[in-house]
């Protein structure tokens, strides 16, 4: 739609051309992963008298790089080092790393930190956190804290409350509670406070382990602390005792959060309707289905999934057809999971013609996504 929109606008008698318009779409085709027509959209501002800026040549980097095209990312490098006013510097260098611990590509980053040192370019904060939450997310422990131990050496860029989230974030998910403990006490002595990401990530991490008592702890010294649990720590809280089955404790959590004047969202229905799904209770989800119907809650395709799945289980596929073109009508995109959910349920009730003109569907849709859409 956006590159429509761009198309006509330079049509238009009026239009001016500007580096930043291309910047910001140039990013957008990046993470929607189309490096061919990023590329494509840098031939044309070139061919309207542009000259490329630093940001331009950084967001084709980030372009390539989330597709995964690093010696097309390299060569843009390459290629900035022989402009004067656009040598990389290190936001460029940075979004390089993100690019290589999103796509685990961390034999790059030796790579990179050497280029930069023989460039004269220091590590920032941003790197660095880049770096450490790359490692975080892969469990590369010894490397995540090597890199830590390298931030603090380096005297200038010093560890933040960034740092401290994706060390507890990485111990937590892995269930390493003790880690994740002695790394919150060391970042305390370093004076950097949590913040209610932190407090999330912590809530989660209990709740995850099964140290139920824990996490009500941390919400408790939260409040003490004056950090209101946000709809994100009210939404972790109920997934986690709906995941384990616990009905009870979440439907109390749910109506705590109503009665703070906390606003359920698309999630939190998600999550509800998930765990009466697997508690077999179909009356329960119809119940929070009018709740849905009276609010003014955004749905989204994961909500719609849920339902779909917790009614195409049932057996019930004439409620199961009957959200899924609410889902259209409501412009909610199904995806791939929907697609599936539907077919299994089909299936399993003996409706082999429906369940392969549904597939038929998918398949069209799959690729009328891939339409390339004119940039001229």
């Amino acid at each position: 739609m956006k590159e429509q929109i761009f198309g006509l606008l330079r049509k238009q008698q009026w239009y001016q051309p500007r580096c930043q318009t291309y910047t910001k779409l140039i990013v957008m085709l990046g993470k929607c992963k189309q490096p061919e027509k990023a590329s494509l959209l840098f031939e044309i501002l070139l061919s309207e008298g542009l000259s490329p800026t630093i940001d331009v040549y950084t967001a084709l980097v980030s372009a390539y790089g989330l597709s995964g095209l690093f010696d097309k990312a390299f060569s843009m490098i390459e290629e900035m080092k022989s402009i004067s006013n656009c040598k990389p510097d290190v936001y460029t260098y940075s979004v390089l790393i993100n690019c290589c611990t999103k796509l685990h590509r961390f034999d790059l980053i030796e790579t990179i930190l050497d280029e930069m040192s023989y460039m004269g370019i220091e590590c920032g904060t941003v790197t660095y956190n880049t770096i450490i939450d790359g490692y975080g997310k892969a469990k590369m422990y010894e490397l995540m804290e090597s890199a830590l131990n390298e931030m603090i050496e380096s005297g200038s860029s010093l560890p933040d409350i960034f740092t401290l989230n994706s060390f507890l974030w990485a111990y937590g998910n892995d269930n390493q509670i003790e880690k994740m403990e002695k790394w919150y006490n060391e970042f305390q002595l370093m004076g950097i406070k949590p913040d209610i990401k932190t407090f999330n990530i912590m809530v989660r991490s209990y709740g995850k382990s099964g140290m139920y008592e824990k996490m009500e702890s941390v919400m408790q010294f939260m409040q003490k602390r004056f950090f209101s649990p946000t709809i994100v720590t009210f939404n972790i809280v109920i997934e986690i005792f709906g995941k384990v089955g616990n009905i009870e404790k979440m439907e109390e959590v749910f109506q705590k959060m109503k009665h703070q004047g906390m606003k359920p969202n698309s999630i939190t229905y998600c999550s509800l309707v998930n765990s009466y799904n697997k508690a077999g209770n179909l009356s329960r989800i119809d119940c929070i289905l009018r709740q849905v119907a009276n609010s003014d809650v955004v749905l989204d395709t994961p909500f719609f999934n849920c339902v779909i799945n917790a009614y195409g289980q049932a057996g019930d596929v004439e409620k199961m057809d009957e959200f899924f073109l609410e889902m259209k009508e409501t412009k909610c995109k199904p995806d791939n999971i929907t697609f599936a959910t539907m077919i299994q349920a089909y299936n399993a009730q003996g409706m082999i013609e429906a369940a392969e003109d549904l597939e038929s569907k998918m398949f069209t849709a799959r690729e009328n996504s891939g339409t390339r859409l004119s940039l001229v």
